[in-house]
């Protein structure tokens, strides 16, 4: 009997003494929603919510200019049913995807070795490239498309005269379908600055001593940078490569602007956000565009999933123990 009271007067004892540090625990959690509260309010009135609006949306025929205030009428798959048979749907995500091919390389790969550059021993004005390298990325992106439009004229462009002086005949960047794409990709080193100097940051990261130990066991240049450099700026690449797919996800401004939305030549540059765009706000199809959109988000969150999942094959961190 004297054991069961002492052993209640114990557990009183420690929950009184608990309960301070219980109480402050549950005011730092209540101190901290408060202080995220505008966030998770902005983010639930201007993202969450319109999301299962649109979601809602897509099951409906809802157009801006006939139906405005009505909301539509529900009209179950018909618009999902519509999505899969559009030969221009399949035919803008085959565009997204070869531009892909080439906008991949071009926003990973070129900042890398740009990176490379900048970080090499000896080089002169160091800080002067990298500001050369940044600074075009804080241009206004609808400025730098005119020049770019003006760089890549086919008659009478900066490129074309330049690869003339050399012997060799420029393309049409802008009405040859064969060409535009890779116009589009010589756009996209315009903005590879931001890439670049996340990437020099991790290189000026890396452990001198490896090197030198690698260096010490006669390690080569190329086997220095395909096994200490890679792997060890490896989760800045990751982090770049999904930086790169929502950018492709969002890639419309460059055609849009180039071909006054119409994604000649010949369709060539029809991107799918701009099919997306042409039916929601150019033909108020709200219901339609809505399922367009889904669609869209359910490819770019899938492929950042594969993304995900792969990095435990070469993403490689520091201080990571693996079971």
């Amino acid at each position: 009997m004297l054991d069961v009271l002492q052993s209640g007067t114990s557990a009183a004892a420690a929950s009184a003494a608990g309960a301070p540090g219980g109480d402050k625990r549950k005011r730092e959690r209540r101190n901290g929603l408060l202080f995220v509260s505008p966030w998770l309010l902005g983010l639930l009135l201007f993202y969450i919510g319109p999301m299962i609006a649109t979601l809602v949306m897509s099951f409906t025929d809802y157009h801006y200019v006939s139906d405005t205030g009505a909301g539509g009428h529900f009209v179950g798959l018909a618009n999902w049913s519509k999505l899969l048979n559009d030969p221009t749907v399949a035919h803008s995500a085959v565009v997204t995807l070869k531009f892909a091919l080439l906008f991949v390389p071009v926003s990973v790969l070129l900042p890398l070795g740009l990176a490379y550059l900048m970080t090499a021993r000896g080089l002169w004005a160091r800080g002067f490239f990298r500001a050369a390298f940044f600074l075009p990325s804080t241009v206004p992106g609808v400025s730098a498309l005119f020049v770019w439009s003006s760089f890549l004229n086919g008659e009478n462009g900066w490129l074309n005269r330049m690869l003339g002086a050399i012997g060799i005949p420029g393309p049409d960047w802008s009405g040859d379908t064969t060409w535009v794409l890779p116009g589009y990709a010589l756009i996209a080193t315009w903005g590879v600055g931001n890439a670049m100097l996340i990437f020099i940051s991790a290189l000026n990261g890396v452990p001198r001593e490896l090197y030198e130990a690698a260096t010490i066991d006669g390690a080569g240049p190329w086997y220095l940078f395909r096994h200490v450099t890679l792997p060890m700026i490896s989760p800045m690449t990751f982090y770049n490569l999904v930086l790169t797919l929502v950018a492709l996800g969002q890639y419309f401004i460059v055609p849009f602007v180039l071909t006054n939305g119409s994604g000649d030549p010949d369709g060539s540059a029809m991107f799918y956000t701009m099919y997306f765009y042409k039916q929601t706000f150019q033909f108020y199809d709200a219901g339609y565009g809505s399922a367009l959109a889904w669609l869209l988000f359910a490819a770019i969150t899938a492929a950042t999933a594969l993304l995900f999942w792969s990095q435990r094959f070469w993403v490689h961190y520091e201080y990571e123990v693996k079971s």
